[in-house]
């Protein structure tokens, strides 16, 4: 028995060398190639991906590109198991950056701020040191202060407050976003009070600190003047920042990439990347959430298309070379793929009539098994009612008691509708303890999941994304024009803005002289019998 083993173990060993020996030059340096690339591969792409919230009872994976069978929950085997991780150079080299990023947007927004801080107590203390420093270098020296001095106390005093609540309420709100950018005319304003004041330290060096002046009511009417030039820059700020981007001037046309969504706007002067902020707010409350799976069934469409087309090479493996081979099936490809052009428009018209078909079933299946839910609800509430206060269940509590009622035809339904990666199940029953807080209807609770709501409606780990490319061939500090193009690029898809100037109206009037209007109504005085 060893005997006929080693000698089936020659005859293989001998056959498969033979085999290898047989094979031309060519196809083994093509099979080592392979062979590397597909290692290099393995290396290379490897990615991390922060987990989202726990779908509802479903893989995100597929993300709908595999049709769902109706009965899935009975046909479908869950396989549990462990999985690893790795990390490839190109991974941590990537990581690093975005690290690094963030940490210099956040330096650059703290420095921003610490040097906006710096310069308004410079603003403030300026005016309270113009009156303090002559008490302490030279009191002797003063003249008294008179009814009217006095008077001049109380009004800087008042217009100090008055700046300091409008500065607060103009320049120390909250941060919307990160701007590549300085912003130009903020930047100018800051170096206008800087010069302001510095201009003002100067006269008073020179004129009142070297001479020592001995008129104090001078001094405080020069800190007066102070006070009420900067309420005045104050006010051109309002102007320039605030009131001069009211006026619309430009129509924006705004496109998703992806899905050809489009909205329009009309904004005022800004400039390109104070339009870009103002675009991504308006994006996220005004465009539906964008959904990546409605997107693959073009494409799985061709794939099935050109599934099942074979390209033979009937002369051989070494008359042609593999340029030329690779040209030629592509060649064949397409022209195979226009000749089944004519059909494809049969099949796409009866896969979304099946599509639409199945849509409208489980919508019906699910408003029912809502209804039904819900008028449990109500029966539970009565029923609560005759028991005592202890034993009544909070809306959280009958929430989780009847969502799992619905949540099979729920479920089929995000599914059809390639919204199960939208809604966590943690997301659908606080929606639901929502609505019977606040004794909804059903229609109300299902008006979330069958209509699509704008990405702010969201999850925010689902919609926000971390950060928005802009991208254009104009400077960013310059103001939109006719016919500015830009992008906004994120992680899945961009937005393409199309600036239009709104055109000039010219409107005239024409005067109707109110007599023109007049008639006279004469009737027969005979009539017919």
């Amino acid at each position: 028995m060893s005997s006929n083993s080693l000698l089936c173990n020659s005859i293989l060993f001998n056959f498969y060398s033979t085999k290898s020996q047989q094979q031309p030059p060519q196809e083994r340096s093509r099979d080592r190639h392979k062979s590397r690339s597909k290692d290099s591969r393995s290396e290379k792409s490897v990615t991390i991906n922060t987990p989202p919230a726990e779908p509802l009872l479903g893989d995100t994976a597929v993300r709908g590109e595999q049709v769902q069978d109706d009965n899935w929950g009975e046909t479908t085997t869950a396989i549990t198991g462990t999985s690893e991780h790795s990390l490839s150079q190109e991974d941590i080299v990537r990581i690093t950056k975005d690290l690094e990023d963030s940490v210099g947007l956040d330096c650059r927004r703290y420095f921003t701020r610490t040097l906006a801080i710096i310069l308004g107590l410079l603003v403030f203390l300026t005016p309270l040191a113009f009156l303090v420093l002559p008490h302490i270098l030279w009191p002797d020296k003063l003249q008294s202060c008179g009814t009217a001095c006095e008077g001049l106390f109380i009004s800087v005093a008042f217009k100090l407050l008055i700046l300091l609540l409008a500065v607060w309420a103009l320049f120390f709100r909250p941060a919307r976003a990160g701007l590549p950018r300085v912003y130009v005319f903020r930047a100018l304003l800051a170096v206008l009070v800087l010069l302001f004041v510095i201009s003002y330290w100067l006269f008073y060096g020179v004129r009142i600190l070297d001479s020592q002046d001995e008129n104090y009511q001078g001094i405080v009417q020069y800190a007066v003047s102070l006070v009420d030039a900067l309420l005045f820059i104050h006010y051109l700020a309002i102007v320039l920042l605030e009131l001069r981007q009211l006026q619309p001037c430009y129509s924006v046309c705004v496109t998703r990439s992806t899905d050809g969504e489009t909205r329009h706007y009309n904004l005022g002067q800004l400039s390109i990347q104070r339009a870009a902020l103002a675009i991504i707010e308006h994006y996220y409350c005004d465009f539906p959430v964008h959904n990546p799976a409605l997107l693959s069934a073009s494409k799985s469409r061709a794939a099935k298309h050109l599934a099942g087309l074979k390209v033979y090479n009937v002369d051989g493996p070494g008359n042609n070379t593999a340029a030329g081979i690779a040209h030629s099936q592509s060649r064949a490809m397409i022209a195979a793929a226009a000749r089944r052009r004519d059909t494809s428009h049969n099949e796409l018209y009866y896969e979304e009539a099946e599509h639409e078909r199945r849509v409208r079933k489980r919508r019906a299946r699910l408003v029912v098994a809502v209804e039904e839910a819900f008028t449990h609800i109500k029966r539970m509430q009565e029923e609560e009612q005759k028991k005592a206060p202890g034993d009544v269940m909070d809306p959280r509590e009958a929430a989780q008691a009847i969502f799992p009622s619905m949540a099979r035809a729920l479920q089929k339904y995000l599914r059809t509708t390639k919204q199960q990666h939208c809604h966590s199940m943690e997301s659908i029953q606080q929606h639901l303890a929502f609505c019977i807080t606040n004794n909804m209807t059903p229609k109300a609770f299902l008006e979330s999941y069958l209509t699509p709501g704008p990405t702010v409606q969201y999850s925010r780990d689902f919609w926000r994304a971390r950060q928005w490319t802009l991208i254009s061939e104009a400077s960013v500090t310059s103001g939109l024009k006719d016919g500015t193009i830009f992008l906004l690029k994120c992680v899945d898809f961009s937005l393409v803005v199309t600036s239009k100037k709104i055109p000039y109206i010219q409107m005239s009037e024409e005067y109707i002289d109110p007599k023109s209007h007049k008639f006279v109504l004469r009737l027969q005085s005979e009539t017919s019998v």
